[in-house]
């Protein structure tokens, strides 16, 4: 195992700046994950790591010790690529043991008729073979060692470039998008078995994907990454619940989080489509805002219903994608409000969104986010003291502050909580 640490990584191709001053110090043990769009940098700087591309300053340790000097094979690293690099020629055996191979045997037992002669060879072999055996068992692809990479399947082919890697027992994993060209459905599957892998081994690992569902199910950390800097490095459900940016919001969540436009009142309050919300922002009167609402915190209602501490946005349905347990309802905001929001339903949203007359979009100013007119997360905002206070809605302590799912008529008693069902015009 290995803690890896990078002081001030910088590059350069051609005069154009693609990493600045990275800072990164990965624990021993650790599954970090770096994250973001093409051509972030994240791709380049795992390279620098391994040591197939020299940085243009700054310096890259491994337990401690300086390794710019040092080769990729002695760095104590192993490398899964995007496109596996497995050999076309060779059977997986071939493949799994050749960096046993290259580093116990010398040239001349690796040369093809003097190696038969050698009786160092033949136990060294013995060796390596009971090495490539225990890790494919552990792969599940101990009957696949006879067969050539074009018999395997794209699971197969991930597992036996992982299982190259495990062979050389290196201090740290390195992995660059090596899940990007399995198809969706294999793609979960081996989510599962790298985040299984990991724990099993107890070896850092360092992970490049484009994709933040991998970068969330699996990381201990994640660092978002854009234009060759790192914006956020935290937990999972930091980037999520706490986003640094509105760039960190945005690529983190599926579906998106929403953005509308907000300002500071003259009261000192967050100010929405003319509506002030319970939220104070320490910024002068008029400052643009943008205020972020995951899709996930929004619940429907119908038009007119009021909730106590809840904000109502005014929609009418759009268009809904059928995700099967979900529906991804893409909702026109109409007046006072403009603009367009996606929210997620579980079940059958039919009841709400075939009224005429629209909906009611509903949420807590307490799940939302606030971000200056540079993007940046306003830290220094704070709840009025009236949404503080404990609602005195049977439902809002029953369900969050949140409708009752049951959606009773109006007058009905709610079974769960015994209160009445949502007010109704």
């Amino acid at each position: 195992m290995a803690r890896v640490e990078l002081k001030s990584i910088s590059k350069s191709f051609g005069g154009v700046p693609v990493l600045s001053g990275i800072e990164l110090d990965v624990a021993d043990g650790e599954f970090l994950t770096l994250v973001g769009a093409s051509g972030c940098g994240k791709s380049t700087l795992i390279r620098i790591i391994a040591g197939l591309e020299p940085q243009s300053s700054g310096s890259v340790l491994i337990n401690g010790a300086p390794v710019d000097h040092l080769r990729p094979h002695e760095r104590q690293v192993a490398m899964v690529f995007q496109s596996y690099a497995l050999y076309p020629h060779m059977r997986v055996f071939a493949n799994i043991g050749l960096p046993l191979m290259m580093s116990r045997l010398n040239l001349f037992e690796r040369l093809p008729i003097i190696r038969m002669l050698s009786a160092r060879r033949r136990r060294v072999m013995a060796e390596i073979e009971s090495e490539v055996r225990a890790v494919t068992k552990q792969l599940q692809i101990d009957a696949l060692l006879e067969r050539r990479p074009s018999q395997l399947s794209g699971g197969q082919r991930q597992r036996v470039a992982l299982g190259r890697a495990m062979v050389r027992h290196p201090a740290a994993f390195l992995m660059d998008e090596p899940l990007s060209n399995l198809d969706a459905k294999l793609r979960v599957h081996m989510r599962t078995e790298l985040a299984e892998l990991h724990d099993r081994l107890g070896t850092t690992f360092i992970y490049v994907t484009h994709d933040q569902v991998e970068a969330m199910t699996m990381s201990d950390r994640v660092a978002m990454m854009d234009n060759g800097t790192i914006l956020q490095i935290g937990r999972p459900g930091d980037l999520y619940m706490r986003p640094a940016n509105l760039k960190v919001a945005q690529f983190i969540g599926t579906p998106a989080i929403n953005l509308l436009p907000a300002k500071v009142s003259s009261a000192g309050s967050v100010e929405l489509f003319g509506a002030e919300l319970p939220i104070r922002a320490r910024r002068p009167a008029g400052s643009a805002m943008t205020l972020g609402i995951r899709p996930e915190a929004i619940t429907l209602a119908p038009l007119g219903t009021s909730r106590p501490g809840m904000h109502l946005l005014p929609g009418r349905l759009r268009r809904s994608e059928n995700l099967g347990p979900e529906h991804m309802l893409h909702i026109d905001l109409t007046s006072p409000a403009s603009g367009t929001i996606i929210c997620s339903v579980a079940g059958d949203h039919e009841p709400l969104t075939s009224d005429s007359r629209g909906l009611a979009l509903l949420f807590m100013p307490s799940a939302c986010h606030v971000f200056d007119v540079e993007g940046h997360r306003i830290d220094d905002v704070e709840a009025a003291s009236a949404a503080a206070a404990p609602s005195s809605d049977p439902h809002a302590r029953a369900f969050g502050a949140t409708l009752c799912p049951l959606l009773p008529k109006a007058g009905e008693p709610c079974a769960p909580c015994g209160g009445p069902a949502a007010r109704t015009s």
